[in-house]
């Protein structure tokens, strides 16, 4: 969009025309005095760009995420100065490592203050450096409109990140000609690297030779919008595919050559077969440690074509024989046409009797259990009934996640939300209230421990004042679940600071005027769970599960992926 006729007006003004020219409609924040004249122009275009007030500025970020997430649009959120702006950095720190578009906004004090250690001066840009995909400091009005249009077009291009710019208080008030103009390239930037159909040739030769091969995909399936064209991939070659958390629901959970999840508490097929397949397809994902376990011994005998957009992740972990370069989207496209039409019988069939070695030794106990004590894989179960998988499911970090990720159903892309790369206890919440309005038509679920929910349990308050609609489920076993687990297997059942004492959750949930129960007893969970899901409220619901249940399969620390324990 351009404007082509300046109109005087305050930088703070210009913010808010900035963001409206990117086609922002909505921001989370928390106000405060080196903000104050932006939120005063916040005030004065309410009709166009809608804020809402989280509890904290790390709420704020979060639900920035989830929106990002569940739109596929930039997440925008703001803040003030010195302890809001340090507030937001746990949730920059998160969607920079899971590569979440998001820009946030931060007042800072005045120029002339700044290295004077004035009243909540913090140098944001020092500290976001490290976790940020680019920020900014503006002291001149005049760079408003520019450095935010710049900031968009960096944090949604090529693989996208957060960006952070800072905004002295006087740029606010200065007034300028303010004029518009899209960021359509950055000189030395090129997000994208181009093509190189050689690369593709060679990948396509040694896939279509390959004899047991598997492809592992993750979030960049999703983040490149390629989801119909990988499945018309792994449909035509007939290899079969597995994924990264982040990558979980770029396909259905029910497709016929979807083989589940890898990595530390991925199912024991996939694990077990990476160190015999003889090539390894990797699209979109990096070869994270959670992954890989122990990279001296994680396929050596395999091939590896790695299809990714960041030239950083080639062979940063693990080699690639065969680097295909650029949007997924664009690679995929270029490579089905030189794809043989494949079957791999025999080593499907391989997946399918390890899938099976797990179903007996961990499925069935955690699905059907026979103590009177609830699972949380039988919760899932529930939820799955009655969304049959057409719901956007929110978690954190910890059991609970690795429970809800191996048993969660999905028919749609961007339904897995969950904070992988940092692993960040309280992420789920609110990142759920950004989800539900950056997909306000589809069921939003939060699935959360009982130790992450207590991190940002004062957003509660945020879906209250603004009727969101999610529901939250608490999975409450009294423990740091994921933590204890580790204590009991690694350190002799020495259970330190991992026991919660915690407060009556439904109680809680009531005085933010919430709908709100708890069920203990398995024959009380299907009837409580259809209750919240027919709800057209926020609904809390708490399941109190085993207290020292544990998650299996699971490769310890430092272990290869061949060492999968299922017990």
């Amino acid at each position: 969009m351009k404007n082509n006729k300046p109109i005087k007006i305050s930088g703070a003004e210009a913010v808010i025309r900035s963001l409206l020219a990117e086609g922002v409609d909505l921001i989370y924040g928390y106000p405060g005095g080196a903000i104050m004249p932006i939120y005063d122009e916040l005030y004065k275009f309410q009709d166009s760009l809608q804020h809402i007030l989280t509890r904290h500025e790390q709420g704020a970020a979060h639900a920035a995420q989830g929106f990002a997430r569940a739109s596929g649009r930039v997440g925008v959120a703001i803040a003030t100065s010195g302890p809001g702006a340090t507030n937001l950095v746990t949730g920059i720190a998160d969607a920079q490592i899971d590569s979440t578009p998001m820009v946030c906004i931060t007042g800072q004090v005045a120029s002339h203050l700044l290295g004077s250690d004035a009243f909540q001066e913090t140098d944001i840009i020092g500290i976001s450096t490290p976790v940020t995909k680019w920020n900014y400091q503006i002291t001149k009005a005049s760079e408003i409109p520019y450095i935010l249009a710049k900031a968009f077009y960096i944090a949604k291009s090529g693989r996208p990140g957060p960006v952070l710019i800072d905004i002295t208080k006087d740029a606010q008030f200065e007034k300028i000609n303010f004029k518009y103009e899209h960021c359509i390239g950055i000189r030395s930037y090129k997000p994208v690297p181009d093509l190189d159909i050689d690369s593709i040739k060679d990948a396509a030769e040694i896939i279509n030779n390959a004899k047991k091969p598997m492809i592992v995909w993750g979030q960049g399936v999703i983040l490149g919008k390629a989801e119909e064209l990988f499945k018309q991939f792994i449909e035509t070659s007939g290899i079969p595919a597995v994924w990264t958390i982040l990558g979980l629901s770029a396909i259905p959970t029910s497709h016929p050559l979807n083989k589940g999840m890898v990595g530390m508490h991925g199912n024991y097929g996939p694990n077990i077969l990476t160190n015999e397949c003889d090539v390894l397809v990797a699209v979109g994902m990096r070869f994270d440690d959670r992954v890989t376990g122990d990279l001296e011994n994680y396929a050596k005998q395999a091939k590896v074509i790695h299809f990714e957009i960041d030239p950083a992740e080639i062979n940063k972990n693990v080699y690639a024989d065969v680097a295909v370069l650029g949007d997924c989207r664009d690679s995929l496209e270029k490579i089905i046409p030189m794809i043989k039409k494949g079957s791999h019988v025999s080593w499907i069939n391989r997946f399918d009797s390890l899938m099976e070695i797990e179903n007996e030794k961990v499925i069935k106990k955690d699905m059907f259990p026979k103590k009177e004590g609830l699972t949380m894989a039988e919760s899932i179960k529930a939820i799955n009934k009655y969304t049959k998988g057409d719901a956007i499911i929110v978690t954190d970090v910890g059991q609970h996640q690795m429970v809800t990720c191996r048993y969660a159903n999905f028919i749609k892309s961007k339904s897995n939300i969950t904070s992988g790369g940092l692993g960040t206890m309280g992420f789920a919440l609110p990142a759920a209230i950004g989800a539900k309005m950056g997909a306000p038509n589809r069921q939003v679920i939060a699935v959360i421990g009982d130790g992450g929910y207590q991190m940002t349990i004062q957003e509660l308050a945020t879906i209250f004042q603004n009727k969101t609609a999610v529901k939250i489920v608490v999975l409450n076993n009294d423990f740091l679940g994921m933590v204890r687990q580790w204590q009991q297997m690694f350190f002799d059942k020495r259970y330190a600071s991992t026991k919660m004492l915690n407060p009556d959750f439904v109680a809680i949930a009531k005085g933010y005027y919430l709908d709100a129960e708890r069920v203990s007893k398995r024959n009380e969970l299907d009837a409580a769970v259809s209750r919240m899901l027919s709800s057209d409220k926020p609904y809390f619901l708490e399941i109190c599960v085993e207290k020292e249940a544990n998650v299996f399969p699971m490769i310890p620390t430092g272990a290869s992926v061949s060492d999968i324990r299922l017990s």
